[in-house]
């Protein structure tokens, strides 16, 4: 038999991990107290400058190489996986330049910059006007090969990047 009344909920455990909190940003270090009260407002507008740039390279590539109706959509392809592949050397050379790496590169280039050059949502539409266009085929294809080729990419250039980084040491 349930009991009658609300049923108790219980609380998230603020510290899932058994330690400290953890901060969402790897370069900040919540124990630091100056580091714990940074205002956000250096790390938004790097984001937001760094998305600006990032958004006008795609636009202006997809201007200069346009895909017709129902054509493979190589442009929007091509820049994400680029794209994928400048993210994992960037990742790995911010981690091997450890604290000496300016606080702001990663929002700026990382998320700024090559998060507004990557693009789902032109992903998405490419693939919806494919379908509107009746081209299944090569719908499925842009989404198969998009995944492998931006997951490879990202993959190969963190390893290789890896092996440079190694070798200067």
């Amino acid at each position: 038999m349930i009991p009658p009344g609300p049923v108790p909920v219980p609380e998230p455990d603020p510290e899932p991990h058994g330690g400290a909190a953890e901060a969402i940003d790897p370069d900040v270090d919540l124990h630091v107290p100056a580091q714990r009260a940074e205002p956000q407002g250096r790390v938004l507008t790097a984001v937001a400058a760094g998305g600006a740039v990032g958004a006008s390279a795609r636009y202006g590539i997809s201007l200069l190489w346009p895909a017709g109706p129902g054509a493979f959509p190589w442009a929007t392809f091509w820049i994400n996986v680029a794209g994928c592949a400048l993210i994992g050397v960037l990742m790995v050379l911010i981690s091997a330049g450890g604290r000496a790496t300016h606080p702001l590169v990663r929002p700026f280039a990382g998320v700024g910059v090559l998060g507004g050059f990557t693009t789902f949502s032109t992903y998405a539409l490419d693939l919806s006007r494919l379908l509107d266009d009746g081209e299944a085929g090569t719908a499925l294809a842009y989404a198969g090969l998009t995944a492998a080729a931006a997951l490879g990419a990202v993959w190969a250039a963190a390893s290789l990047t890896r092996l440079a980084v190694r070798g200067r040491r």
